[in-house]
């Protein structure tokens, strides 16, 4: 039967909506300006734009800790001295490994160290992901740097960022 779900599709539609969700952060680094980047907070409390993302890194580096025996992980990185290009890099590298653990989980009905479920686990990455993209957002626009209109719109167009993971775009 044409268009039919099975198991196969869902876990590779699962895993497209992970990477989709990496081309988006990629998106929001590319509009960001570098005066934004590296801006303090207002109040001088709370990370850098540059912090937020490594934080991003280093939770899937402590989820990789947590859940991926026998995969091959990644190095945490330093909030300090992070750069656009840097972030972009290690982000696509951490997300790459988060997404064999999750078709792993998926295959197998469970991610080690997240009890609830592999979807439970795709949906925590991304949210907590989303999360920190609107304090980036935020604060880009409280320091006098906001991302242009055109990327805050561009961050909910998954359709195109999809398009773009699967070379279509």
């Amino acid at each position: 039967m044409p268009g039919a779900v099975t198991v196969d599709s869902l876990i590779a539609d699962m895993l497209a909506a992970w990477r989709t969700n990496e081309q988006i952060n990629a998106y929001l680094i590319d509009n960001l300006t570098d005066e934004a980047w590296t801006a303090k907070p207002p109040g001088g409390k709370g990370r850098t734009i540059a912090a937020i993302f490594a934080h991003i890194h280093n939770v899937r580096h402590m989820w990789m800790q947590a859940t991926a025996k026998g995969i091959e992980s990644f190095e945490k990185v330093s909030k300090e001295d992070f750069t656009r290009v840097q972030a972009k890099e290690a982000l696509a590298g951490s997300a790459k490994a988060i997404g064999e653990v999750l078709e792993r989980g998926l295959r197998a009905g469970k991610v080690a160290g997240f009890p609830p479920s592999p979807s439970a686990f795709l949906g925590y990455l991304i949210a907590h992901d989303a999360h920190h993209r609107g304090q980036a957002m935020m604060l880009a626009r409280q320091v006098g740097s906001p991302a242009p209109m055109k990327a805050a719109y561009g961050l909910w167009e998954w359709n195109s960022r999809h398009k773009e993971i699967a070379g279509e775009g």
